[in-house]
């Protein structure tokens, strides 16, 4: 499972907008047909327990996990 700083790269290397820096690091991206992606990073240092990861590709990144791996 990747770690929170790995998934904080992705959004960066893949075009996400950091629009919120708190006690998490806050991203989204403006798709071409007009729908706007959302997801949320831990500023933690630890790995993304499996299900909380499955999620976050499916229904925040809404990518493949070989997506994913290309950018980190």
């Amino acid at each position: 499972m990747p770690r929170w700083k790995e998934l904080k790269r992705f959004c960066e290397k893949d075009g996400w907008e950091l629009y919120k820096d708190t006690d998490h690091y806050f991203y989204r991206k403006r798709m071409d047909d007009g729908q706007v992606k959302m997801t949320k990073v831990s500023k933690g240092s630890g790995k993304i327990h499996t299900r909380m990861w499955q999620q976050i590709l499916k229904k925040q990144l809404q990518v493949t996990q070989e997506y994913f791996n290309k950018f980190i």
